[in-house]
Parts: structure tokens; C-alpha cells; sequence
């Protein structure tokens, strides 16, 4: 049947159907109908009044938030948006909770998301619903749970629009501010001293040198997607879900929050990026989970080990657009203005090397030389293209098979974004922690890095018929990243003893010589 849809009348906020994306229309194959959903926990109780009011003057004034998917034509192959009325309080929901008859208030939350993601959102409406929770737990006064679909933006998108929607406590008037991200330098910034014609001829020289690293890197990586589509599969570990023809329903969410200070003390001392400790520590983090799980599993074994040459590989999510800056969805949402928005994201595989290891910064060494590699290359960028390729030629159908197939044949998703570095609030309601991630791909565990503040919350959205002990697995992540602090401590004592013994060395001879010299004129 057509669905009626209505339209706003104000001039500025009118817009023409929009079709879906080739991303779009990927999140709503059957193989994947991925979600997003972040719980939010607040320092204050809920005033749901504010919050819906707050709502009408920010969400719906996005054009996804306020639209819903029509599909036409044969099997429904031509989806669009089309802009519709939208009632708010039809979308946030506020569930009866007896606290009294609640034993755990954190295990009701973790049950209350589970139920949650396992239905599916109505597509009569815009695809987000908003929760507010009247449920004090170990970490927040309230908590409020937002579940977007997919294919309304990606992860980066839609942190900035809520984040948009956010004030600073300390200044009501002011929106957040996400740390400072340094760039490289330009090209001619990397000239070399010396004449001129030198410089340019060192410049061309590194300039192809960097050509030809960059061209076989991107081949490496295309050919790696290539046989992890077709054949190259990942060790059938106790992590490992095989989701590709059947998506388990009872999926759970769980979050831990460490100290940022400790991870952004790690990475000055080692000189590397956040992104490269946090994945150093889940491959050490993952590497102690699975010692424990493989050696439950061999109760007959008199010691505890690992398998050798285990395949363990995750489909690293990359943002490929300019992040869309928070001030301009701001902006659009007070004033109409238009900014870039959608799923301009690629895969990149990235293999961790599970093993025991008598110093835990090899895990960061290996993760850091990984990722520099990664990074210098195109391959997340050709899975984009490729996929945007595959859709508009051969289908969706098709393009999700093969997308399917390839996230399959690995065992995890891992991503990581940056938050703000002071406390902000939501309508009011200042915010304790953001525990955010997707489901719906065909992986059994899906691990996302959100910082906030001084504090980095580590969350698991998992398969318990697989990983029945996420927390387990959140306490290998912590203590893992206990153990490489000490071990950059360590390391900093031993270098600090060696440049003491240095000086106390040229100290010892300087006294010698100076005793000498004195033996002398006696």
C-alpha cells in the first residue's frame, strides 16, 4: 500500500526525495539490517519533558531523523526517503520500572538492551527510538538508550549529530570540543635543507619511493579482501561465530570504563597513536581470554597454552569522509543549512597475532607497524568503491552476499572514535559515559573504543551462546592494560638507570682524573 507521508511547510526545511545510498540499501539486506545503539548513563534523574522537547527542536530537524524508507517498483528495488510528520513522543519511550523488584540494576540493563536489540524497528516510522531508563545503576544516576538504524549514517555521523544536540556542563552556550587531531605536513614542508635543485630531485625521489609503497600496500590489501571473500578463513576459535547463514537474536551488550590517562600515558611514552595502544591491548586483552578458554576446554592438559598459528583477524572500521563538523549539524539543525551526511565507510582487515608474551609492549609494537601499513594504503577506500560498484550493478542481493561472505571468514569488528574532552550534557542532564557499537553483521563479538573525558569505556556487544563470559573478557582487557602501564614504567626505570649509570660512569672518571691531577702536583 502508499504511504501517506505529510510535509513540513516552512521553506527552509523543505527537501526533495532523497534514494537511498548503495550503503543504505546494504544495511537493509536481510544478511545484515544493522543498528546502532549507545547507552548513555547521566549524573541526574530523567525529566522526560525537557528531553522531548529538546528532541523536536534538534532530532527532527535532521531530514533522516524526520523521514521514513518507501520502497517501489519490482521486489521494492527502488528504496528513497520521503519526509514525514513526526510525532516525538512516538519515538521516545519510557518504560515502567519498579525498582524494588530489581535485584541487579546492571543486569537489568544489560537484559533490557538484549530485548531491545532484538526487535526490529518499524519502517512506517523514522528509523530511531529513543529510551529513558528511571534506573539507577553502578556507574549513573539514569540512563537513556538510543538505537538508530544503520542506514540512517554511520557511526562517525551520527556522534556528531548527538553530540550536536549536547551542551558543555561548565557552559550551557557552548557546544563540545573533540580533541585536536594533528595533520601531517604538506609536501613541500618535507623538503630537505641544502640547495635547490637537490632538495627537488631528494623530494622526487621520496615522493616515488612513497608512490610505489603506497601502490603495493593497496594491492596487498585488495588481494587480501579477495581471498578472505573466497577462501582464506579464520581459525574456528571459542570467539569464533559461525553467523553467516543464521544471525543469533540473543545478542548482549556490556561496557567497562578505564582511566584515558592511562592509555594517552602509554602512548607519549612509546610515541604512538591512541588507536594503536587500544589495539595492542586487545590483542593482549584477547590473547589472555582465549589462554583461559582453550585451557578450560583441555581440562586433561597438566598446562594451559595456545594453539599454535591461530588466524584471528577483525574487519577494521574506517572512516573515509571528512568528519562532519559538529558546529554544522548544529547549524542544519537550527537553521536549515545543508552539510554532508551518509555511510562513507571502508573495511580493512586487520590480522591479531594471538600468543603469551613475556613483554606485553611487543603487542603494541606489532599493533603500531600493523596499522602505519594499513594506513598507507587505499584498501578501505577500494572496499568502498567496490561495494558502491557491486550495488549499483549487480543488486543488493548480491553485493550482501559477497559483503556477508567476507566479514564471515573473519571473527571480529573492531572500531575506535574519539568523544569529548570535557563533560557535557544532554538537555540538561549532564553525562557520566557513552557505551556505543553496532549489530546485525555476522560477527560474535564487536568491540568499540569510546573516549569521554579522562575515561575510555571499552564496549562488547556479543553472542552468549558463544561468548557466554563477557566480563571475563572485559577484565583480560583491563588487566592486560594494567600490565603494559607497568611494563612502559619498566621500561622507563631501565632506560632511566641506563643514562644514571652513564653519568655516574663520565662522573666516576671525571673525579679519577681530577684525584690524578692532584697526585701529580703533590
Amino acid at each position: 500500500m502508499e504511504i501517506k507521508t505529510g510535509r513540513n511547510t516552512l521553506e527552509d526545511e523543505k527537501e526533495d526525495d532523497q534514494p537511498l545510498s548503495p550503503a543504505a540499501r546494504l544495511f537493509h539486506a536481510p544478511e545484515f539490517n544493522c543498528n546502532i545503539v549507545s547507552v548513555i548513563g547521566l549524573k541526574s534523574k530523567i525529566d522526560p519533558d525537557v528531553i522531548i522537547r529538546g528532541s523536536k527542536q534538534t532530532f527532527i530537524r535532521h531530514p533522516r531523523f524526520s523521514s521514513i524508507m518507501v520502497s517501489e517498483g519490482d521486489n521494492g528495488q527502488n528504496q528513497r526517503w520521503v519526509r514525514t510528520n513526526v510525532v516525538v513522543e512516538d519515538h521516545v519511550i519510557i518504560p515502567e520500572i519498579k525498582p524494588q523488584n530489581i535485584e541487579n540494576a546492571d543486569a537489568f540493563l544489560e537484559d533490557y538492551v538484549s530485548d531491545l536489540m532484538k526487535i526490529p524497528l518499524d519502517t512506517s516510522r523514522p528509523l530511531w527510538e529513543l529510551h529513558l531508563l528511571d534506573l539507577k545503576t553502578s556507574d549513573a544516576e539514569n540512563v537513556a538508550v538510543l538505537k538508530i538504524h544503520h542506514s540512517v549514517g554511520d557511526g562517525m555521523s551520527i556522534m556528531s549529530l548527538v553530540l550536536a544536540c549536547m551542551r558543555k556542563t561548565s557552559n550551557p552556550d557552548e557546544l563540545p570540543s573533540l580533541p585536536y587531531q594533528k595533520r601531517s605536513s604538506s609536501g613541500p614542508a618535507l623538503l630537505p635543507t641544502g640547495s635547490r635543485s637537490d632538495s627537488r630531485l631528494l623530494w622526487l625521489v621520496k615522493l616515488l619511493w612513497t608512490a610505489v609503497i603506497l601502490g603495493l600496500n593497496t594491492v596487498c590489501d585488495a588481494l587480501e579482501f579477495l581471498v578472505t571473500t573466497l577462501f582464506v578463513k579464520d581459525t574456528d576459535t571459542p570467539i569464533k561465530g559461525d553467523l553467516r547463514s543464521k544471525k543469533s537474536t540473543q545478542l548482549r551488550l556490556v561496557h567497562r570504563t578505564v582511566s584515558f590517562d592511562d592509555i594517552k600515558l602509554i602512548k607519549n611514552a612509546m610515541d604512538m597513536t591512541v588507536n594503536d595502544v587500544v589495539l595492542g591491548v586487545t590483542e593482549a586483552g584477547l590473547s589472555r581470554y582465549l589462554e583461559r578458554r582453550y585451557g578450560e576446554e583441555n581440562t586433561k592438559m597438566k598446562q594451559k597454552h595456545l594453539p599454535k598459528r591461530i588466524r584471528l583477524r577483525s574487519a577494521l572500521l574506517v572512516n573515509l569522509r571528512p568528519t562532519t563538523g559538529i558546529q554544522d549539524l548544529a547549524d542544519m539543525m537550527a537553521k536549515g543549512s545543508k552539510c554532508r551526511w551518509g555511510n562513507w565507510f571502508g573495511y580493512v582487515v586487520f590480522p591479531f597475532s594471538i600468543a603469551l608474551r613475556d613483554d606485553p609492549l611487543e603487542h603494541l609494537e606489532r599493533a603500531h607497524k600493523t596499522i602505519n601499513r594499513k594506513k598507507n594504503s587505499f584498501g578501505a577506500m577500494l572496499t568502498y568503491i567496490f561495494c558502491r560498484i557491486i550495488v549499483k550493478s549487480l543488486g543488493t542481493k548480491v553485493a550482501a552476499t559477497i559483503i556477508n561472505r567476507f566479514v564471515s571468514n573473519t571473527t571480529m569488528t573492531f572500531s575506535n572514535m574519539v568523544g569529548p574532552v570535557e563533560e557535557v550534557s544532554f538537555y540538561g542532564h549532564p553525562i557520566t559515559y557513552f557505551a556505543s557499537s553496532a549489530y546485525g553483521h555476522p560477527h560474535a563479538l564487536t568491540i568499540h573504543c569510546q573516549s569521554y573525558m579522562n575515561k575510555m569505556t571499552i564496549t562488547l556487544i556479543v553472542d552468549p551462546t558463544v561468548i557466554s563470559d563477557p566480563h571475563r573478557l572485559c577484565d583480560d582487557w583491563e588487566e592486560s592494560l594494567r600490565n603494559i602501564k607497568a611494563a612502559v614504567y619498566k621500561r622507563g626505570s631501565l632506560r632511566l638507570w641506563h643514562y644514571l649509570k652513564l653519568l655516574s660512569d663520565r662522573v666516576a672518571w671525571l673525579l679519577y682524573k681530577m684525584a690524578w691531577l692532584v697526585y701529580q702536583m703533590l
